[in-house]
C-alpha cells in the first residue's frame, strides 16, 4: 500500500484530535503555571504540589479510565446512526461517571494518612495536605465533566470539551495567581490558594460543557431523558466491563510515574523537584498523543459500527504515523532545549542541572509514549480492553519498575534510573500493544466476528 494512502488521513484525524489535544494542552499548561507559581515559593511547595498530585492522578485515572467506556459505546451508535441506543448510553455513562466522582473523592480522603509512610521528607507532607483535600472534593465536577466530554468525543465533536476547558483553564489561572499571592483583595493562601483556583475552575468547567451541550441541534436528541431507561443493568454492566479494565490500564500507567515521584522523594527534595519539572514537561508532549488516542477510539468505533475492517486498518496505521512522526520532532526539541526549558520552573542550579539530565531520557521515550497510547485507543475503539489491561501490567510493573527501583537506588544512578525504568516499560507497552492490534485487525479482515474473536483471545 501506498505510503499517500496513510498520510491523506492526517487532515481528519487532525480534525478530531485538535481540539482534545488543545483541551488538553491547556490543562497541563495550567499545571506548568501552577508549578511556576508554586516554584516562587521553594523547592519545598514544588515538592508538595507533585506529591499531593500524584495522589490526586492516581483517583484520576481510575475515574477516568471508566469514563473512557462511553466514547467506543456513542462511537459505534453514531456509526450505526443509532441515536436511541447512544442516549442510553450516554445517561448511564454520565450516572456512573457521577458515582465515581463521589467514590473517588472519598478515597482521597482516607488515603491522606498514607502520605506519611512513604518516605517523604516532612516538611514536604506537611504542606501536600491541605491542598491534597481540597483538590479532591473537586474530584465530583471534574468526573461528571468527564462524562460530558467523552459523550460529546465518541460523536466525532471534539470542539465543546476544548472550548470548557480552555475557559476552566483561564479560571483557575486566574484565582490561582489571586490566592496563591494574595493579591488584592484575596488573601494569601500560598498551596491552599492553588487547590482552591483548582475547584473553582472544574465547577465551571462544567456548567460551561453542559451550557454548550444543551443548546446544540446536533445533541438535543441526547437530551430527552426517561426515568424508565436510567436503570438498565445490563447497559451498567457492558459500561463496567469496558469501563474497569480501561481503569486498570490508567492506573498502571499513573502508578508507575506516580511511583517516580515517591522513589525521587527518597533521594531529597531536590532530586523530587527536578523530577516534577521532567514529568510536567513530558506531560505536555503526552497530551498530544491522548488527542490522536482519542481520534483513534472514534475513527476505529466507527469503522467498527460499519464493519469496514480493511478501512479501520489503514486509518489505525495513519494515526500511528502520525504520532509517532509528531513525537520524533518533540524528542529532538527535548534534547536540543535541555538546558533552557527548566530554568522556567525554578531558578535553582541543582534542580536544573538534574531536571535538564532527566529530559535526555524523556525525550527518548517520547516516541515509544506516544505511539503506546494511540494503540491503546484503537483497541479501545474495538472494545478490546481485557488483554490490553494486562499488557500494561506486565510492560510497567514487571518490566519498568523493577529497573526503576533497583537503578534509581542512591547507590546506583538516582534519579537518571528511575527514568531509564519508565522507558523500558513504556518501550515493551508500545511493541506488544501493537502486536495485539495487527493480529486482530488481520483476524476481522479474514472474516472473524470481532465479538466472538475479542472474547476468546
Amino acid at each position: 500500500m501506498q505510503f499517500s494512502n496513510y498520510t491523506k488521513e492526517f487532515g481528519r484525524n487532525l480534525t478530531i484530535a485538535f481540539p482534545v489535544m488543545l483541551g488538553q494542552l491547556g490543562q497541563v499548561l495550567v499545571g506548568l503555571a501552577d508549578n511556576i507559581m508554586v516554584g516562587r515559593l521553594g523547592a519545598a511547595p514544588l515538592a508538595a504540589v507533585s506529591l499531593g498530585n500524584s495522589m490526586v492522578f492516581i483517583a484520576l485515572s481510575l475515574g477516568i479510565g471508566f469514563s473512557f467506556a462511553i466514547t467506543p459505546l456513542i462511537a459505534e451508535a453514531d456509526g450505526e446512526n443509532n441515536i436511541d441506543k447512544g442516549r442510553r448510553y450516554f445517561h448511564h455513562g454520565l450516572i456512573l461517571c457521577g458515582i465515581n466522582g463521589i467514590f473517588l473523592f472519598l478515597l482521597l480522603l482516607l488515603c491522606k494518612p498514607i502520605l506519611y509512610y512513604l518516605n517523604q521528607p516532612p516538611e514536604v507532607v506537611d504542606l501536600a495536605l491541605p491542598y491534597l483535600e481540597i483538590v479532591a472534593f473537586s474530584m465530583l465536577p471534574l468526573m461528571v465533566f468527564q462524562a460530558y466530554k467523552q459523550f460529546a468525543d465518541g460523536l466525532s465533536q471534539t470542539k465543546y470539551a476544548m472550548y470548557a476547558t480552555i475557559m476552566a483553564n483561564v479560571v483557575n489561572v486566574i484565582f490561582n495567581y489571586l490566592l496563591i499571592y494574595g493579591v488584592w483583595i484575596f488573601p494569601e493562601l500560598g498551596l491552599r490558594g492553588a487547590g482552591i483556583g483548582t475547584l473553582i475552575s472544574r465547577f465551571f468547567m462544567i456548567w460551561f460543557i453542559w451550557e454548550i451541550l444543551r443548546r446544540k441541534e446536533l445533541f438535543k436528541p441526547y437530551f430527552v431523558w426517561s426515568k424508565k431507561e436510567l436503570f438498565k443493568a445490563d447497559i451498567f454492566k457492558r459500561m463496567i466491563a469496558l469501563g474497569f479494565p480501561t481503569a486498570l490500564q490508567m492506573f498502571f500507567e499513573v502508578t508507575i510515574f506516580t511511583a517516580t515521584v515517591f522513589l525521587a522523594g527518597t533521594l531529597g527534595t531536590i532530586p523530587q523537584a527536578a523530577n516534577q519539572i521532567a514529568l510536567n514537561l513530558s506531560s505536555m508532549t503526552f497530551m498530544i498523543a491522548v488527542g490522536l488516542g482519542v481520534a483513534a477510539t472514534v475513527r476505529v468505533g466507527n469503522q467498527k459500527g460499519l464493519r469496514h475492517y480493511h478501512e479501520l486498518r489503514r486509518i489505525a496505521f495513519s494515526l500511528f504515523l502520525l504520532v509517532f512522526l509528531i513525537e520524533l520532532v518533540f524528542a529532538i526539541s527535548f534534547i536540543l532545549l535541555k538546558t533552557w526549558l527548566p530554568t522556567y520552573y525554578i531558578d535553582n542550579v541543582e534542580v536544573i542541572v538534574l531536571a535538564s539530565q532527566l529530559l535526555i531520557i524523556a525525550a527518548l521515550f517520547q516516541l515509544s509514549d506516544g505511539l503506546q497510547v494511540v494503540i491503546l485507543g484503537a483497541l479501545r475503539g474495538f472494545q478490546d480492553v481485557r488483554m490490553p489491561t494486562a499488557i500494561c501490567f506486565v510492560s510497567y510493573w514487571m518490566i519498568g519498575f523493577p529497573i526503576s527501583w533497583y537503578f534509581g537506588q542512591e547507590g546506583q544512578l538516582g534519579s537518571l534510573g528511575i527514568w531509564l525504568g519508565l522507558l523500558g516499560g513504556l518501550t515493551a507497552s508500545a511493541l506488544m500493544l501493537f502486536l495485539r492490534f495487527n493480529y486482530l485487525s488481520k483476524k476481522m479482515i479474514s472474516g472473524v466476528d470481532p465479538e466472538e474473536l475479542i472474547q476468546n483471545s
